[in-house]
């Protein structure tokens, strides 16, 4: 324990040089022309594969296309809020305003991506299902994730303190952050018409390798661009709070 306790002394002060906001601002306009310039090349390399190359599925046929949209938003819906969980307690342990700015930069991404998994599921369920929605416990829950990601947007919009809406907000995706693996496992949990899982599995992944192939690519491809655009948000945040830190200074002078 002593030994833990003398090595995060040390790495205390590198940690806080390495995260004001200038250098995160270095690191993002770094980060930022390689992730946008590799999120189009990826996507348009992704789409082409499984939107025109790769062959139809023998029992959905032409409809299993849409997984190669669904399952990679469901991922980023799923990985996103996670980490939103896991940095909602290190904002919260350690008060450090990186964190609670980095979420909210992750926050209304997400949000985006879970909306999307649902209705791309709904469009997907149509022909395979006979409908577009149904109480099951996959959808459900997927459901309830999106409300966490509103209602943690809702909180920061509706809270004129700032570090009170943060610290709130914080709270409220640490405890969305049970409902993650609920909707992990929820096909094995229940019974469910959402089919179990055919990737990530004991036995290895159950699709033909023509199709796993580009949907792969395409979780690669959307996890780039969602990162692209989460350090976009996050650049966003930082200056504003820099110019707002400056405008203080300034009225403090005067």
């Amino acid at each position: 324990m002593a030994s833990i306790l003398r090595f995060y002394h040390r790495l205390a002060p590198f940690w806080a040089k390495a995260t004001t906001p200038s250098a995160v601002l270095r690191l993002l306009a770094a980060m930022q022309s390689w992730l946008g310039w590799g999120s189009v090349v990826l996507l348009a390399i992704g789409l082409v594969w499984s939107l025109l190359v790769a062959p139809p599925d023998y029992q959905q046929g032409e409809a299993v296309r849409i997984m190669f949209l669904h399952v990679p938003c469901a991922w980023l819906a799923l990985a996103i809020y996670s980490m939103m969980a896991i940095m909602s307690a290190m904002a919260l342990i350690w008060r450090h305003n990186l964190a609670f700015i980095t979420i909210r930069a992750m926050a209304p991404v997400g949000a985006v991506f879970a909306f999307l998994c649902l209705f791309t599921g709904a469009i997907w369920g149509k022909p395979m299902w006979g409908t577009w929605w149904v109480w099951d416990a996959r959808l459900t829950s997927m459901l309830i994730l999106w409300f966490f990601y509103l209602g943690y947007l809702a909180l920061l919009a509706v809270t004129q303190d700032r570090g009170r809406g943060e610290r709130a907000a914080a709270i409220l995706a640490l405890v969305g952050g049970i409902n993650v693996p609920i909707v992990k496992y929820s096909v094995d949990w229940w019974h469910s018409l959402h089919q179990p899982a055919s990737i990530l599995r004991l036995g290895g992944p159950r699709i033909a390798a023509e199709i796993l192939a580009p949907l792969l690519l395409m979780i690669v491809a959307m996890t780039v661009f969602a990162l692209y655009v989460i350090c976009l948000n996050l650049r966003r945040l930082l200056i504003e709070r820099k110019n707002l830190a400056a405008r203080l200074r300034q009225n403090l002078v005067a």
